[in-house]
């Protein structure tokens, strides 16, 4: 039997749901409601061309402040 030990444990994160962590699950939550947000409020507006891409525009902050981490530091942090 073996177990697997992160080396360094303060990189250690809780798999919550769906295999993310409960900051990344919660961006992308944030992230799907503010696309969808967007489609909705754009369709009667734009083509369906232009509201895919502001759509994708409108989601990408959340997403990167959920996911991406720049020398360890979360997107409070780094701010």
């Amino acid at each position: 039997m073996e177990v697997k030990i992160n080396r360094e444990i303060r990189e250690y994160t809780e798999a919550m749901f769906f295999g993310l962590s409960m900051r990344q699950f919660v961006f992308s939550v944030l992230a799907c409601g503010i696309a969808v947000a967007l489609y909705f409020f754009l369709r009667p507006y734009l083509d369906m061309e232009t509201i895919s891409w502001m759509c994708v525009l409108g989601a990408a902050p959340f997403t990167a402040i959920g996911f991406i981490r720049y020398h360890g530091m979360n997107a409070e942090q780094f701010l």
